[in-house]
């Protein structure tokens, strides 16, 4: 399974109504779209099974700050990763501000 959610540093909440994009890395074919809930979370991109290989999660940020009317330096964040183990958890969280972003693997 893989997840993930969304802290804004810059105000310290979780950052909700965030569209995320799932796609495979090596082809860029979109596997699954969803949106972050009011705890910044998606825990379920509602895929069944997946295969070993690399993967990309795409964050549209620039609406979230613009909601905000916030200026944002970054309009989307792209992170990429490798599934090794189908039967492992993947949760990828993004910590974001205005202007910068890190990401680390969760639990």
């Amino acid at each position: 399974m893989i997840s993930t959610h969304i802290l804004d540093t810059n105000l310290g909440k979780p950052a909700a109504h965030v569209e995320v994009k799932l796609f495979h890395a090596e082809t860029h074919e979109l596997i699954a779209t969803a949106t972050t809930n009011q705890d910044g979370r998606v825990s379920d991109f509602g895929i069944k099974e997946f295969a070993e290989g690399a993967y990309q999660l795409e964050f549209e940020i620039a609406p979230y700050f613009s909601s905000l009317k916030i200026k944002t330096f970054f309009p989307r964040v792209c992170i990429q990763f490798f599934i090794e183990d189908i039967n492992q958890h993947y949760h990828i969280p993004l910590l974001i501000s205005p202007f910068a972003y890190s990401t680390y693997r969760g639990s």
